[in-house]
């Protein structure tokens, strides 16, 4: 699909779709004692040396980098679950199975920043970039039947990164469908043209005389 490659395709780029992903809530297991952090986007703490604690991804990320904690991996980044979710894939051509929002992005936040928390880091890798290419594989097949007819596609459980790359370019496709076939853009030729008849109807011109 040209969108997976060309960032033209899409209205926000790699880096925006993780940034939008990291406010993401992730659990991780501190190696250390803090206090509760009262932050804009909310409370997170107290952290004790290894009770678990719900975070933001990007909060998660940070301790990580500093040797603070570690971080659980979601029950979907399993490979017996994605396992299931990829032969699901494959055997419903016509539906997406659930998956969180920025599954995409939560992922490769995950390998770059946290790959030694992670089981089993190349089969949890593979399976996720072959049920992404499944899913794009249904996208494609689906907008394959978009004709003048449609007026509305409805696309459940697709991604963020999915629906960043289908809308702008569904967007354009139905705008130009109804600009061509419009009775008005139909019908605005014609109107022109019994217009000049009407003008070259009138008769020959008679020279105005000065009084």
């Amino acid at each position: 699909m040209a969108g997976q490659s060309d960032p033209q395709f899409s209205v926000f780029s790699a880096a925006e779709m993780e940034f939008l992903a990291e406010d993401e809530m992730i659990e991780i297991v501190p190696n250390m004692r803090m206090e509760s952090l009262n932050l804009i986007s909310g409370d997170y703490g107290p952290f004790r040396p290894q009770i678990p604690a719900l975070v933001p991804l990007w909060l998660a990320v940070a301790l990580k980098k500093r040797g603070k904690c570690t971080i659980r991996s979601p029950e979907w980044m399993s490979v017996e679950k994605l396992t299931q979710i990829l032969e699901a894939e494959r055997d419903s051509p016509r539906e997406f199975q659930p998956l969180p929002f920025h599954y995409v992005e939560i992922a490769r936040l995950l390998f770059d920043h946290a790959r030694d928390d992670i089981a089993d880091t190349y089969m949890v890798r593979s399976l996720i970039e072959d049920i992404r290419d499944v899913r794009f594989h249904k996208v494609e097949t689906g907008l394959e039947t978009i004709s003048s007819r449609t007026y509305a596609v409805k696309l459940k459980n697709l991604s963020a990164m999915e629906v960043n790359i289908v809308r702008p370019f569904m967007v354009r496709t139905l705008q130009a469908f109804y600009k061509h076939d419009s009775p008005e853009m139909i019908t605005q030729p014609n109107a022109t043209s019994n217009r000049r008849l009407q003008v070259t109807d009138r008769g020959p011109r008679r020279d105005l005389r000065r009084r």
